[in-house]
């Protein structure tokens, strides 16, 4: 299945002028056994050739090729191109429409080299979202909009961004606002979306909107349409009418852009909706776990990058007539992170692997494939970051400098920390979720009919069911009495949110979601006392919010 990119392998190298500040420092000549990245232990004959025909790839684009991008903030089309070329754009989609038909734990091994070569974040995001993106697309596409879609982004001749997250909304994505209505056989679409990289060079759009006012939907879950949509003119680079780009200026990654992106009675044809109307939450959600898998190698990556720069200089530079690679002040620090970094790796292709084994209809094994990957992302982005602080601090004052690529590494770090979900909200999943630690309590679907309570039977009642237990939790002085929350770690939680608040939305008979009840808390804080006394309308509230807990917990958000 490999066999047509062993010519890539043998590509000739295009290396770029190596320069270094100059330093009074003393060098010593690098050792035979110096530090070259990831052990390969645990991975397939698969996984490693994927690795060594990248790894040639990369050879053409050194740490300087990316420096400059960052710099100029342009495109890295050369690469793009290269790998359009070998066929790597489509590692997991069908082999019926060009692709290679491999899974999520070769694209991780694909986008890990990548970054590890030097490009780092950036680099691996440059075909990120012709991964991850498509997997939606080519899972629910007809076979005639495969047959339209699937073979351009494979070939490289177009390229996809991912359209979901908005301004207002973030990670309440039921919330979203940009709206699709359907006017004879196309949609008319206002809103706006942010973070949308690669907007600026992408010719198709994986939009998410909603087609069903939220107000209209029995579920908020309901009402959402997914879209493949032509986001430019046939040209490729003029934003068709009604699109309008804002890029933003970031910290690191400059060479990949981000952008807002605004909608204004933009126009998309009914034929390019993915799917049945309304079906566009479930869809979006097949690519989410395999988003963190990708994330999680690219921040791998990026790890062993600054662990390998960072064991070259201890071992180049003298002070005090010895190599400080020879301290175990420098040592111990880097040891830790190689041992990080190995941990991450297995945990990472161990939730890759599961990814597919679900995929092909195998069951991902005894644990819940969102806490498989959500723990995977978790990890490699803290280890990664901490390889990288660690690089700058081996380098001493050169790591600040530009030369030497480290800073470079560390600014673009902090990506896979905070995206696509937070670390603080990884934890709480992971707090939760039934396959792991389950701490968030028995969920009412899994109760056994002897512990649930009867429902109310009317309004007042609920009123003075929720009440007695409101006045319980107040008056309690046993602290025991109050079922335990853990949101001390997240830095958003309002100060003035009492506990006991907490434990009261969590106390109603519904299937748990930590997302959706931690933001439905921050809503209906104002005035909390007052809703409190409209029960029915507050524990209707909470049903409603939760009623998407199933798919939640599918991906682990």
């Amino acid at each position: 299945m490999l066999a047509r990119f062993s010519r890539l392998a043998h590509a000739a190298p295009r290396g770029l002028t190596r320069s270094f500040a100059s330093s009074a420092s003393r060098r010593v000549k690098v050792r035979p056994s110096e530090f070259s990245g990831m052990s390969l232990d645990g991975l397939t004959e698969s996984q490693i050739e994927v690795r060594q025909v990248i790894q040639e790839i990369c050879k053409k684009y050194p740490d300087e090729y990316w420096a400059k991008k960052d710099q100029e903030g342009s495109y890295p089309h050369d690469l793009h191109r290269d790998l359009a070329d070998g066929g790597w754009i489509g590692i997991c989609m069908p082999e019926e429409h060009g692709g290679s038909g491999l899974g999520i734990s070769e694209a991780t091994v694909m986008l890990q080299t990548i970054s590890e070569s030097g490009a780092g974040i950036a680099g691996a995001q440059s075909i990120h979202a012709n991964v991850y993106a498509m997997q939606p697309v080519w899972t629910f596409a007809n076979e005639d909009q495969r047959a339209r879609w699937l073979s351009p982004i494979i070939q490289g001749k177009q390229r996809a961004c991912f359209g979901v997250t908005e301004p207002n909304s973030g990670l309440d994505t039921l919330k979203l606002q940009t709206r699709a209505e359907r006017k004879g056989d196309k949609y008319i679409i206002n809103g706006a979306k942010i973070w949308i990289s690669s907007a600026q060079v992408a010719q198709k759009m994986v939009l998410l909107a909603r087609t069903t006012p939220l107000a209209e939907v029995k579920k908020p879950s309901e009402g959402l349409s997914l879209f493949f949509a032509d986001l430019k003119e046939a040209d490729g680079v003029t934003p068709r009418k009604g699109v309008e780009l804002r890029r933003i200026a970031k910290m690191g990654g400059r060479a990949v852009d981000a952008n807002q992106v605004f909608f204004d009675g933009f126009e998309v044809p009914v034929e390019d909706r993915i799917g049945e109307e309304g079906k566009g939450f479930k869809q979006i959600l097949h690519g989410m776990n395999a988003e963190r898998c990708l994330l999680a190698g690219e921040a791998l990556g990026l790890g062993y990058a600054g662990l390998r720069r960072a064991a070259r200089y201890a071992s180049e530079r003298v002070v005090f007539d010895r190599a400080i690679g020879q301290n175990q002040a420098i040592q111990h620090p880097l040891a830790q992170s190689w041992i990080d970094l190995e941990a991450g790796k297995l945990l990472t292709y161990a939730a890759a692997r599961a990814y597919d084994n679900m995929a092909a209809g195998l069951g991902a094994g005894d644990t819940d494939l969102g806490a498989r990957c959500n723990a995977a992302k978790y990890f490699a982005a803290e280890a990664a970051f901490r390889a990288c602080e660690r690089a700058v601090m081996t380098h001493g004052g050169m790591g600040y400098a530009q030369e030497y690529h480290v800073e470079r590494y560390l600014r673009e770090v902090f990506v896979p920390r905070i995206a696509p979900v937070s670390r603080e909200m990884i934890l709480n999943y992971e707090s939760e979720a039934t396959h792991s630690l389950g701490l968030g309590g028995v969920k009412a679907h899994e109760r056994p009919a002897s512990s649930t309570r009867t429902a109310p039977q009317n309004e007042a009642e609920a009123s003075v069911s929720l009440l007695e237990r409101f006045v319980g939790f107040m008056t309690s002085e046993n602290p025991a009495s109050r079922p335990a929350r853990h949101w001390a770690g997240v830095p958003s939680l309002p100060q003035d949110v009492p506990a006991w608040s907490l434990s009261l939305l969590k106390d109603a008979d519904i299937p748990d979601s930590n997302v959706y009840i931690s933001l439905l808390t921050f809503r209906v804080n104002d005035g909390l006392h007052d809703r409190v006394v409209r029960s029915s309308e507050l524990q209707q509230t909470v049903r409603e919010e939760a009623v998407a807990d199933m798919a939640v917990d599918d991906v682990g958000l």
